[in-house]
């Protein structure tokens, strides 16, 4: 079989494709059909702390077939079973070693469309005394709810094969949030995923929803820059400050094309000579109600999330220069270098005296102080200074936006968001943690919006996520998962279909337990399946009713033998 089989050794922090069905070991064999590479190995093992074994090994499926016949996977099982069996000393095998379990990919060509067979040692102690025999079959993808099991069977079957007389059910299901929510609130769906997977005890019937007393996991996955997401002029400031960033690491900037019919320049201009003419007007006072707020991309944020993003009112005047010259304005480096001229100038002839945040660490925020005392130090603005100037103005303007929200919204520690607004480390590197603040930002407003969010959920996601990328680069296909109540989630579940709906019917205990499980899903439950109804999406539905759903149809029985 060498040549036509393939193997790969699964372990780890590696996702096995047959988790749903089998939560087998940590480690797994996984045999499929050989691809005929003279650079590659037929057999592969790979490094069980490795993940880049689940890129190579999804980017071969999606080249073809990679399915076994399902008679060469019997034959290939029945292998397995014989060297595992201490009784086939015959064989001459050698020392008995347990195996990891092994899972073997099938083309569904027999009758019941096998999509799976697995087999699994079972041992007491070091030695081995029988093994555990798996099938998975698939049907679909169908609307015909008639086609549905029937529990009372599914139990009765279970039973006889296992000669069972006590049994217990579990119910899970997972239901896709962000598109339920997308479609009740018109807020343009992107590629983002959230879902909730639920799981509780005693199913009383196929499809039941999900009861108040089961657990709850949110699954969330976001990709920053969606243009229907409420923050998405946060993220278009972003994007600037990556361009300046990026223009500091190469010498070449990308200069947005100007949006504004009044250039940057002139706009500076205004704001400084509005200064020179209230020299009072940025003087923050407890008891001043009558300051005037300056315009903002914080302000552009869509209404429908002003109350989670609330405007700041209180800008210094490197962060209002910020929104002045930020993309919509500054088109070119000489702009740049002139908008910085005027400031540095009005700053020398003590034309302004504006206020600028305690603490700040950028350059004009050090000249700010110094014009303070009357004497400020000579500023070359060639090179990259102006580019690096603007930087880090941008800079503590969008840290403190991300710190306002975190701190308001989700109680979170500053202590805990040191690391997010060090300026101890070099500017690319506080970019590249400002990115990970918005991520993260994305993940609260979308929560807060399409899940409405409280205290209670904000922060111990708000912690997760600051855990996460205080020990991770940025990683927008992470998956965040929190635990929540199933009362937050409770519409969603009544209201929609789920993607995926399991029962497990589950008898014995320890090595001695055996389940026979029943799955309906929206997607193809196998990564190799081809469908039997080409064509048909998991929307289509029967009879044009745009109620019913599409669904494949999955079934996972074992069996075990005894070898002693």
């Amino acid at each position: 079989f060498q040549t036509d089989v393939e193997i790969c050794l699964i372990g780890g922090s590696c996702k096995s494709p047959i988790e749903r069905f089998w939560n087998g070991n940590d480690m797994i064999y996984i045999l499929q059909k050989a691809r005929h590479n003279e650079e590659s190995d037929p057999v592969e093992e790979s490094n069980p702390d490795d993940t880049s074994y689940a890129l190579e090994l999804l980017s071969k499926e999606s080249s073809g077939p990679v399915a076994l016949s399902v008679r060469t996977a019997k034959q290939l099982i029945s292998l397995y079973t014989m060297v595992q069996n201490p009784n086939m000393s015959h064989l001459k095998t050698g020392e008995l070693v347990v195996l990891p379990p092994l899972g073997i990919r099938c083309d569904g060509s027999d009758p019941e469309h096998t999509y799976w067979l697995g087999a699994e040692p079972l041992k007491a102690g070091k030695k081995i005394t029988g093994i555990n025999l798996y099938m998975v079959t698939c049907d679909g993808p169908t609307a015909d709810k008639s086609c549905f099991a029937n529990l009372e069977e599914l139990i009765t079957a279970h039973k006889t094969m296992h000669h069972s007389s006590v049994v217990m059910t579990k119910g899970s299901a997972q239901y896709e949030l962000l598109r339920a929510a997308a479609l009740e609130d018109t807020i343009v769906e992107s590629t983002s995923n959230i879902n909730v997977d639920m799981t509780w005890n005693t199913v009383n019937k196929i499809l039941e929803t999900p009861v108040l007393t089961s657990a709850a996991t949110l699954n969330i996955t976001l990709e920053a820059g969606d243009p229907g997401s409420p923050v998405y002029q946060l993220y278009r400031e972003l994007q600037f400050l990556l361009a300046l960033s990026e223009g500091l690491k190469t010498g070449v900037t990308q200069w947005p094309e100007p949006l504004e019919s009044e250039s940057a320049v002139e706009q500076v201009q205004e704001l400084l000579t509005d200064l020179k003419n209230k020299l009072d007007r940025f003087c923050i006072s407890e008891n001043e109600n009558g300051t005037e707020k300056i315009k903002c991309d914080t302000a552009a944020v869509d209404s429908s999330i002003k109350s989670v993003f609330s405007e700041r009112g209180d800008l210094d005047f490197a962060e209002q220069l910020w929104c002045k010259m930020r993309s919509k304005c500054v088109s070119s480096y000489q702009e740049l270098a002139e908008c910085f001229t005027l400031v540095i100038k009005s700053l020398e002839r003590g034309e302004i005296q504006p206020w600028i945040r305690q603490g700040s660490s950028s350059l004009l925020g050090k000249l700010i102080q110094q014009s303070y005392h009357g004497k400020i130090e000579v500023v070359s603005l060639s090179g990259i200074t102006p580019i690096q100037m603007l930087l880090e103005i941008g800079l503590d303007k969008m840290k403190k936006d991300y710190v306002s929200f975190f701190i308001v919204k989700s109680a979170s520690s500053l202590l805990f968001q040191d690391y997010f607004i060090s300026t101890s480390v070099d500017l690319q590197e506080q970019v590249h943690r400002v990115q990970k603040l918005h991520h993260m930002l994305e993940i609260m407003v979308s929560c807060t919006v399409l899940l409405q969010f409280k205290h209670e959920n904000l922060f111990p996601l708000t912690q997760i996520c600051m855990k996460y990328y205080k020990e991770n680069p940025l990683n927008e296909k992470h998956v965040f998962q929190l635990p929540i109540r199933p009362a937050v989630v409770k519409k969603f579940c009544q209201n929609d279909d789920p993607e995926i709906w399991k029962v497990d019917v589950i008898s014995g205990h320890g090595q001695k337990e055996v389940r026979t499980t029943w799955q309906v899903s929206t997607n193809p439950p196998v990564e190799h399946m081809t469908s039997n109804n080409t064509g048909l999406s998991s929307d289509s539905t029967v009879n044009g009713s745009s109620e019913e759903r599409m669904y494949y149809i999955a079934m996972a029985k074992c069996s075990q033998v005894h070898f002693t």
